[in-house]
């Protein structure tokens, strides 16, 4: 294993906010972080592949039946043996992806910190995935990194593909959305990058794209699998893969 340049990231922000449209009906009664594939929630397999990566303090913003996911992680609390520092950040508007991560800073302590997206399922090969990730890091240059997934390996769910990769490591956006990677949803990402952000609702696009005019937003390819879950459909060719 190799040792992390400028330490370990030991914190992370989960995204499970959202409101699950397009998994009706299910989402009418269950968030969408909650749906199970292989006999485990999405929030359990992203809780526990963090904690694995040795992060020990975790924030998860909600708002779709937010209780639901607030005793989900009660009883995870008392389960785990490495990752029990978890706070809930309860939005009772939702402030979309930037400003539900604005405001839960403060349990970040200005340093780095992992975000993913709670509708998310991604395995890994040899070395997981964040782990390369925290390998990767390095604030002199870097204010966001991002997982890209390979669209041409996208089989089971819907890939798009809204970055190109350069040589170099750095991530371009694809405005026409025919690029060769698809956006995982999983980064670091440093503070700094909130410096001039307000209170309320934006979103954390706007913040890629500042990075990427910086030349300050880099990338690393996936090497294992990773999918998208929106609807139902998803579910289940997921889940029958799953089995197999």
């Amino acid at each position: 294993m190799s040792k992390p340049l400028y330490g370990p990231i030991d914190q992370a922000f989960i995204l499970a906010a959202g409101r699950g449209q397009r998994m009706q009906p299910f989402t009418a009664h269950t968030p969408k972080p909650l749906v199970t594939v292989g006999g485990q929630s999405l929030l359990q397999r992203t809780l526990d592949q963090l904690a694995a990566a040795g992060v020990t303090r975790a924030v998860i913003n909600t708002h779709h039946l937010a209780p639901k996911i607030e005793a989900f992680v009660d009883d995870y609390k008392h389960q785990s043996t490495n990752l029990k520092d978890i706070f809930i950040s309860y939005e009772p508007a939702l402030l979309d992806t930037g400003g539900g991560i604005y405001k839960a800073l403060q349990h970040f302590n200005d340093r780095p910190f992992y975000v993913l997206s709670g509708d998310g399922l991604w395995s890994d090969r040899d070395t997981p995935l964040l782990q390369r990730l925290c390998e990767s890091w390095n604030p002199q240059h870097m204010d966001i990194l991002i997982a890209l997934q390979p669209v041409a390996r996208m089989t089971l769910t819907q890939g798009v593909g809204d970055y190109d990769l350069l040589p170099d490591g750095r991530a371009v956006r694809n405005i026409a959305q025919q690029g060769t990677h698809m956006f995982t949803s999983i980064r670091i990402n440093h503070p700094r990058i909130f410096a001039d952000s307000r209170t309320g609702a934006f979103s954390y696009l706007d913040l890629l794209d500042r990075a990427q005019g910086q030349g300050r937003l880099f990338a690393l390819e996936h090497a294992g699998d990773w999918h998208h879950l929106s609807t139902l459909g998803d579910v289940k060719a997921v889940e029958a893969q799953w089995r197999d």
